[in-house]
């Protein structure tokens, strides 16, 4: 039995003004960011002290980023996002807060030379990536966590291009770097070797500024060992995602049979936007 058989269910009000909300944030967020030249985003706690030495060296870093004319780009809130927006603001650079509104109040921190209201946590996360051109990760939790694994992930599987992800402090990451190794890699089989070469982890701060600035000059950070040249699915294309193969079930058309052999010469000779 078709679903054209089945009344189709109609979007409630709720989810049109949704939609427009969702669409306004996009907006916003695309006409504000798009000025602000090479950016790089800064991860890490909100719990972080001004007395903790990672504080201090987000401090450092912010600083150090500004000075190369990079954009220091964090959640906006307090602790290590602060610490990287004080070190810009001193150095004179550009300090943009991607703040979120949260059932419970969190503290914008003062430096913010740019800041955004969002109230979805998933296009909020769409700007990072869009407008970033490093990541860079201090001690953190799941927030800092979840955006060092979505980096990775969208850069395994070729949805973006590979940029730098930087993690400051060993003494951190250790523990999550050996589980990753040890258990992911070694033990499940969940992820290949070179996967591991997708981030690197260090705790000078200015080496993680030249490396930002060497890959944003074109000399190092290349894509990961054994990818070839791009297929037309694995380009981008007009409004710069990756084209992609869709899911292949069972009984349909494989991606390699003569219609979407056809479909993908249609696609090829359509005008490029």
């Amino acid at each position: 039995m078709s679903n054209s058989q089945f009344p189709q269910p109609q979007p409630g009000a709720e989810d049109v003004w949704r939609i427009f909300r969702i669409m306004a944030e996009f907006v916003d967020g695309f006409e504000s960011l798009s000025q602000i030249g090479p950016a790089v985003s800064v991860f890490g706690s909100a719990r972080t002290r001004e007395d903790d030495r990672y504080y201090k060296l987000a401090v450092d870093l912010g600083r150090a980023l500004a000075k190369r004319k990079f954009a220091v780009i964090t959640g906006g809130g307090p602790g290590i996002m602060e610490a990287a927006h004080k070190g810009a603001h001193e150095a004179g650079g550009i300090a943009v807060g991607l703040n979120i509104s949260l059932p419970n109040e969190q503290k914008a921190n003062p430096y913010q030379s740019l800041s955004l209201n969002h109230h979805y946590f998933f296009v909020r996360k769409v700007m990072f990536v869009k407008y970033s051109h490093a990541f860079i990760c201090f001690p953190g939790g799941f927030g800092t966590m979840d955006e060092f694994f979505e980096s990775l992930t969208l850069i395994q599987t070729l949805k973006i291009d590979p940029f730098p992800v930087l993690l400051i402090g060993s003494d951190f990451w250790s523990g999550l770097l050996d589980w990753m190794r040890e258990t992911m890699l070694d033990r499940y089989g969940c992820i290949h070797g070179p996967d591991l070469n997708l981030f690197r982890v260090t705790d000078n701060v200015e080496e993680v500024a030249d490396i930002v600035a060497q890959c944003e000059a074109g000399k190092t950070w290349t894509r990961p060992a054994g990818i070839q040249p791009l297929a037309r699915h694995q380009q981008l294309s007009a409004e710069g995602t990756r084209y992609g193969l869709a899911p292949k079930f069972a009984g349909t058309t494989s991606p390699d049979t003569p219609a979407n052999t056809q479909a993908a010469k249609n696609a090829d000779d359509r005008p490029q936007q």
